[in-house]
């Protein structure tokens, strides 16, 4: 009989697993079973192009829609899975059928953290995560409307930009003292803070929500130190928890996430995970890694995939992402919690710089700020795991692709 695959997660991450396994000559059953109607997309347009209206849908798709038929996969969209089975090698759907597997791949992703916030659930409280998000976000933007942001992470920054370039009126709230203080410090997230003052954007930082007002929809944002934001709709991204539930009641190891090797397999045999949910042994890192981003789900996908069928190997991708937001493209390499060192190659008045997270000597993480060309220079760097002289990575006259080797 020939093997059957199951991939519970019709993502960038599942889509692109299914679509190695075909690319590797696999010729079993391919069952691809994702909870939202749509094909495997890609969200990063979300936040900006999609949002803003200057992409339509079908360029957001992986593959075309004609893809997955055409590679014998069948798929399950809009229909979410309920239970594994691990002794039976059995995935119960939602629609009540049971779909057998002797390899199973779980990239489930994560969404969108709620916390009991009064008023969460009033009309025009939105959160983006899913393509019908932001078209449900984008339905609300029209000159002269005014726009709430709640949190200045990656998508609230990238949202109040993309809306700001729209035209609306922006305000923001942010618990920290500057947008992504938490991942990339004070010192990083000023430089961030002023391109979004340069642009008109209204933030509060240090203080948090307490409730969402109005009648049948919302009318007003009231903060816990008093403050009203009056304003026409919300956007409310407060960051994200993994989508681990498929595991309960089963012996897959959970911890912040589904606990995978460096091959993506779990501790129960013919399961793996990738993407968003998988919380990896990096062997560069020397520790598990959960990791959010598009490039992470783009590869981890196939890593996966090649695991399954034997011709795996560990993955050991250093992770990058970008961020555009107005006219500056930031972007970030690496993994990072904490640094002893943060060392600047560059101007942050200019908004022209490549800084460092050095802990312990070593460069655990980059983040560049109009010098992508710098960041991805620093990739075998970061990889090589060398301790470098501070001075070295200041100095502009040392080329960072040679420290890997030096």
């Amino acid at each position: 009989m020939k093997q059957a695959v199951v991939i519970i997660g019709a993502n960038l991450a599942g889509g692109s697993a299914a679509g190695t396994l075909r690319d590797e000559g696999f010729e079993g059953t391919i069952t691809l079973v994702g909870a939202e109607p749509h094909p495997p997309y890609e969200r990063p347009p979300l936040s900006k192009e999609y949002l803003r209206g200057e992409m339509p849908a079908e360029k957001t798709l992986l593959h075309p829609p004609e893809f997955y038929a055409d590679q014998g996969i069948e798929t399950r969209f809009g229909v979410r899975a309920e239970r594994i089975d691990t002794e039976a090698k059995a995935v119960a759907l939602a629609d009540g059928e049971t779909v057998r597997y002797d390899k199973l791949l779980i990239t489930t992703g994560a969404r969108n953290r709620r916390f009991p916030i009064p008023g969460l659930d009033l009309d025009g409280v939105h959160d983006l995560r899913t393509i019908d998000d932001s078209e449900r976000i984008r339905d609300e933007i029209a000159p002269g409307r005014v726009a709430a942001v709640v949190g200045m992470g990656f998508i609230g920054a990238e949202v109040a930009a993309s809306l700001r370039s729209r035209g609306l009126a922006v305000k923001t709230i942010e618990g920290f003292k500057v947008p992504l203080a938490r991942v990339l410090g004070d010192e990083i997230g000023g430089v961030l803070e002023a391109i979004h003052r340069d642009h008109g954007v209204d933030m509060i930082f240090g203080d948090f929500v307490d409730r969402f007002e109005g009648g049948s929809r919302i009318e007003r944002v009231v903060t816990k130190a008093g403050r009203v934001v009056e304003c026409d709709f919300a956007v409310v991204g407060v960051g994200v928890q993994p989508n681990v539930e498929i595991a309960e009641g089963t012996p897959i190891a959970t911890d912040n996430g589904i606990v995978v090797d460096s091959l993506c397999r779990t501790n129960v045999e013919d399961i793996y995970a990738a993407g968003d949910v998988a919380n990896h042994a990096h062997p560069v890192f020397g520790r598990t890694i959960r990791v959010e981003h598009w490039q992470n789900a783009l590869k981890q996908g196939p890593a996966a995939a090649k695991s399954m069928l034997g011709t795996g190997a560990d993955y050991d991708e250093v992770h990058w992402f970008w961020s555009d937001q107005y006219d500056d493209n930031i972007q970030y390499a690496g993994f990072h919690t904490e640094w002893d060192d943060l060392v600047v190659r560059g101007s942050l008045d200019d908004r022209k710089f490549v800084a460092f997270y050095v802990k312990d000597g070593l460069v655990d993480a980059a983040v560049a700020v109009n010098r992508g060309k710098d960041l991805r220079r620093t990739i075998p760097l970061i990889k090589a795991r060398r301790p470098i002289e501070p001075s070295m990575l200041r100095d502009e006259d040392v080329d960072l692709k040679t420290l890997a080797t030096t």
